[in-house]
Order: C-alpha cells, then structure tokens, then sequence
C-alpha cells in the first residue's frame, strides 16, 4: 500500500512573514501529524518520504518517531513538482510500500494523471483537504489498482 498524504493544517500563506517553505504546522496541524501514528502505525511500508517544506516534514515526523523510519525530504514531492517525477517515485515503491507527503497541487496532480491513464475510480468528487489520506493498493507490478480517501481530524472534537 502506498499512502499519499497532504501536509496537515499550516498556518496562513499570506499572514506568514517567512519563506514559505519554512511555514509551519499550526496546533490543529500538529494534532493532525500526531493522528498519523494511531491511523498508519500498524500499516506495512518500509520508507517515508516528504517533500523538503518544514510543513510536510512537521506532518510525518510523528510517525517517523514511532515507527524508527528516518524521513528522506524528495523534491519530487515538492509543490510544483512535475507528475511524471512523482510518478516515478510512486512506481518505485509499489512491491514494499511508503509514505508520500506531499502538497495539494501534487497529489491531485498525480491522481488526476492516474485516473486519466488507468481505470482507477477516484469518485465523482475526490478531495485533497489538508491532512487527508489516499492509500493506494497496487498490484505489485507498479499499477495501482485502487485508491481511498480519509480525512485525519484537525482536533479530538469532530463536528
């Protein structure tokens, strides 16, 4: 299985003084990135790559800590990041499985780029909120097969 997985809750674009690339996860992003360790701790996959921005690194840390699996930054999970890279680092993953984070231009860049070439069914409305999960299953040869979306709670009281 490969989870693909958008950075969770980061602060405003436009009210963060900083490179964007440092913006940071706020506390509803923070208990998002802790959630990851409940919903993918006992899940099989031997790699955790994030794209280098500190707010997709922030997002697996939690689940890098419990599982002992260092986070390895890849800019072909960067925002702008071309689609046939990101493809290429999914393809690589599929016997062994990962962890991907990445940005809400890449994910639903990379399964539009899916859903247009394979028969993969994404539903008649598929999503990419901040702190949401795609798990892919593959065949084994490279080829995902099917694709599920959750979204991991921004706090303990879900309205």
């Amino acid at each position: 299985m490969i989870y693909l997985i958008r950075h969770a809750e980061a602060g405003d674009r436009t009210s963060w003084n900083g490179t964007d690339f440092l913006r940071p996860l706020t506390d509803a992003g923070r208990f998002q990135a802790s959630r990851l360790v409940e919903l993918l701790g006992d899940a099989h996959f031997s790699r955790i790559a994030s794209s280098p921005f500190i707010r997709c690194m922030q997002t697996v840390e939690p689940l890098s800590s419990h599982l002992q699996l260092l986070i390895e930054p890849v800019d072909a999970l960067a925002e702008g990041a071309n689609v046939s890279d990101t493809l290429a680092l999914l393809s690589g993953c599929s016997q062994d499985g990962a962890v991907f984070c990445s940005h809400g231009d890449v994910i639903p860049n990379l399964l539009g780029y899916l859903a247009a070439t394979t028969a993969l069914d994404l539903g008649h409305d598929p999503r990419c909120a901040k702190g949401s999960i795609w798990a892919l299953a593959t065949d084994g040869l490279g080829n995902v097969t099917t694709a599920t979306y959750s979204l991991v709670p921004k706090s303990r009281c879900v309205k």
